[in-house]
């Protein structure tokens, strides 16, 4: 089956501008089809608008659209949202993998409800990769769990090892638990109590990691819950963009500074390239029984072209079924244990 993609057209902040461009993108620069779903006059409308062939591209209606400050019982109302339309299609078998830049938790919640979890999986969590020395690094959760129990992150770590392994070409991922110090007995009652249990079960755990380990490059996956997690991303993305428009700001001052920029410019698009989030695109809902990429509301279509080829990188190297199994043996092994 050729490799299909449904995007919430209706997701981004600036919707649906953004989706309507990187569909047309996307699937002139890889080889896929695209569902997008939404109000289908406006999308038929908004498409013809836009140069290029559209030859790879459908058009699925669904009148209605979450909204960032939905909360569940408004997100429920809309029986015919974009986000329920686009899941069940996949879940249909119409597509492989659904992508939006809508409101995370309504996101989890209609994974969890149309695709259900993971034979084994207690909670879903969002895994994004982060730039850090001599590469990248994954770490989750950054966004669906405020609250975790320690169980919990168990499970992000062996999901995590198996993320690590797929997407970043890691052979036998390590594995650090985020906390303010890295002796055993640091960290908020979360971190002391999760700690010991992924010593005994998640393979490469090597104990607790301050930030500066994380972005030191000592682990392939960092383990925390959703409120830090996402605090750490949005926090670090904040930073990247301030560091990156002041030394702007800088070597533009005069003559000889723009010199100097001018010459170290091929560096400077390195680093720009290292640190903008819109390289990445989005993140996955690991754990549901499906393949769901969110990504942020503020996303252009440039950050919407990263987030589909996610989704088109995951269905073609198999991510979803690679963590079934390692939730089954991780599972089976612990029963026997």
């Amino acid at each position: 089956m050729r490799t299909t993609i449904v995007l919430d057209a209706m997701g981004s902040d600036e919707r649906p501008k953004p989706e309507l461009a990187a569909a047309v993108l996307s699937t002139q620069t890889y080889d896929i089809d695209l569902i997008l779903v939404g109000d289908e006059q406006t999308l038929s409308s908004g498409l013809a608008a836009q140069p290029g062939d559209k030859s790879h591209i459908r058009i699925a209606h669904a009148p209605e659209a979450i909204d960032m400050t939905d909360h569940i019982q408004e997100a429920r109302a809309k029986k015919q949202n974009t986000m329920q339309v686009g899941m069940e299609l996949v879940k249909q078998g119409e597509a492989q993998a659904f992508v939006t830049a809508g409101n995370t938790g309504m996101a989890m919640y209609f994974g969890t409800k149309i695709f259900g979890l993971m034979p084994g999986v207690i909670r879903p969590c969002l895994s994004t990769t982060f730039p850090v020395k001599g590469g990248k690094a994954v770490i989750l959760d950054v966004g669906a769990n405020a609250e975790c129990r320690p169980e919990f992150l168990v499970q992000f770590g062996q999901m995590g090892q198996v993320y690590a392994r797929i997407m970043i070409n890691r052979t036998n991922p390590t594995v650090g638990l985020l906390s303010n110090g890295e002796e055993e007995g640091k960290g908020n009652d979360l971190v002391r109590e999760a700690g010991p249990l992924m010593r005994q079960q998640v393979p490469g755990f090597i104990g607790n990691i301050e930030g500066k380990e994380f972005f030191g490059g000592k682990v392939d996956v960092a383990v925390t819950d959703g409120f830090t997690g996402n605090v750490l991303m949005k926090s670090s993305e904040a930073l990247g963009k301030l560091l990156f428009e002041t030394l702007k700001e800088e070597l533009m001052r005069n003559t000889r500074t723009k010199l100097g920029a001018l010459l170290a410019k091929p560096a400077f698009d390195s680093v720009r390239k290292l640190i903008d989030p819109s390289e990445v695109g989005a993140a996955p809902l690991l754990g549901l029984d499906g393949l769901v990429f969110v990504g942020h509301g503020r996303s252009d279509a440039k950050a919407m072209v990263s987030a589909i080829n996610q989704a088109r990188i995951a269905i073609e190297l198999n991510l979803l079924e690679s963590l079934r199994k390692a939730i089954t043996f991780n599972n089976t092994k612990e029963s026997n244990s």
